[in-house]
């Protein structure tokens, strides 16, 4: 379905008035204002295929209906996304969950909804049907060439789907690693991963770069050969310059501190993206911001420090993605408001006095140094999100607005209330 835009329209006359008086603050007494506002409307989070039907745990999967059958259905879902916060402007492709049939059709699709197509997703953490080789123990890490070399080639065929959709960046995970000591030979896996990782490097088009994602346990919990932004570090450094970091939030041990991880990587040049999440516990994939939110906003302001350290642009010189699994909650409503949470953090990181807080730190006032911080984090500056989402012609409350459409309702009337995401 698509989302008609007087219907947008008419719910932001409806909210316009107390909106006006919320913002005019902003307008009024501060004077970077329409500089986050423009920030922000540049600013866009892509959408991961797999993240629009529901997810679910080892003991069970509880679908809600109306999710998407078909790569078309996905590109259709992000696209009422988009619509509705005008902040969703990528999709990102899991291969091969969701291999287009035909590429320029899949890629004119998205075109009609304002979509470009972000980083493509390799899966060797699974064995396909009609595989004729196993990962169950590992896969560009696997003692048999055999397998690593299907490995390979499967990469080699995500970068030829995402040139044909005009993408221009791959990323790996791998959930190679070992159960038990005595299992692997550390140093032989690691050297068997650089060098398939190799092999997909020189496959790379010349405008094109890599993703390295990292994660410290599962599916295996005794080793992980990627297992810390480390390892990645080692492995991009190792590849070349089109090799990059890539940042999980849900991929660290408890108490990671991953503002400094993303310091680190920026200054060294090797930051690639982000995975956006939360979690209480490990990779619980949760709504973005809904359990450590003031973490958010302090990856944020370290990211903003370094990337203007470089004269990066915020928008488009990292990757923005979501990953996260929505178990019980529909998973349009959950992505909506994890898009929120991230431009909330956003514009607050961009609040911070930045003259102020080096001041501060190069007094050793600490105390000051945590005011300043906690000043821009407390401020509320939904007001300044909503403006940006409204004068790029999305929805002041993009879920207030998905509520009253009842669109999840229409979405079963469409497809039917069986429906089970591809992938899932």
């Amino acid at each position: 379905m698509q989302l008609e835009a007087y219907k947008i329209s008419d719910h932001n006359d409806k909210l316009q008035e107390a909106h006006q008086r919320k913002l005019s603050y902003w307008t009024e007494e501060v004077a970077n204002a329409e500089e986050v506002i423009k920030k922000l409307i540049d600013f866009q989070i892509a959408i991961p295929s797999w993240a629009l039907g529901t997810g679910g745990t080892r003991f069970g999967r509880f679908p809600g209906g109306g999710e998407p059958r078909s790569l078309e259905e996905k590109i259709e879902d992000v696209g009422l996304l988009h619509a509705l916060n005008q902040s969703s402007g990528a999709i990102s492709l899991h291969i091969p969950w969701d291999i287009p049939k035909d590429g320029e059709a899949i890629k004119n699709l998205a075109a009609s909804f304002g979509l470009r197509f972000d980083a493509m997703n390799s899966n060797t953490f699974q064995d396909q049907p009609n595989q004729e080789h196993s990962y169950k123990f590992g896969s560009l890490q696997h003692v048999d060439r055999a397998v690593r070399q299907q490995a390979i080639e499967h990469n080699i065929d995500v970068i030829r789907h995402g040139v044909a959709l005009g993408s221009d960046s791959l990323t790996v995970w791998l959930s190679d690693g070992s159960c038990f000591p005595g299992q692997l030979n550390f140093r032989k896996a690691f050297e068997r991963t650089l060098e398939s990782l190799q092999e997909i490097y020189a496959a790379l088009p010349d405008n094109w770069k890599v993703f390295v994602e990292y994660k410290a346990f599962e599916p295996n919990f005794y080793s992980m050969t990627v297992g810390d932004w480390g390892s990645s570090l080692l492995f991009a450094n190792k590849l070349g310059p089109k090799a990059y970091t890539l940042v999980d939030l849900g991929h660290h041990l408890p108490n990671a501190n991953i503002e400094q991880i993303v310091s680190l990587l920026l200054m060294e040049g090797k930051l690639g993206g982000f995975h956006f999440n939360d979690s209480k516990y490990g990779d619980d994939d949760l709504t973005v911001g809904s359990i450590r939110p003031y973490q958010l906003f302090l990856i944020f302001n370290e990211l903003i420090e370094g990337m203007d350290a470089k004269g990066m642009n915020h928008a488009t010189d990292l990757g923005w993605m979501i990953d996260a699994s929505h178990n019980v909650k529909d998973p349009l409503e959950d992505l909506l408001q994890s898009v929120e949470a991230i431009q909330l953090a956003y514009a607050q990181a961009l609040l911070v006095d930045r003259l102020a807080l080096e001041e501060a730190r190069n007094g050793n006032d600490v105390v000051r140094a945590q005011e300043i911080l906690q000043e821009a984090y407390r401020t509320d500056v939904r007001p300044l999100v909503a403006e940006a989402r409204r004068r790029a012609g999305g929805a002041l409350n993009p879920l207030t607005l998905f509520r009253q459409l009842n669109i999840r309702q229409q979405l079963i009337g469409e497809r039917g209330l069986k429906t089970i995401a591809t992938g899932l």
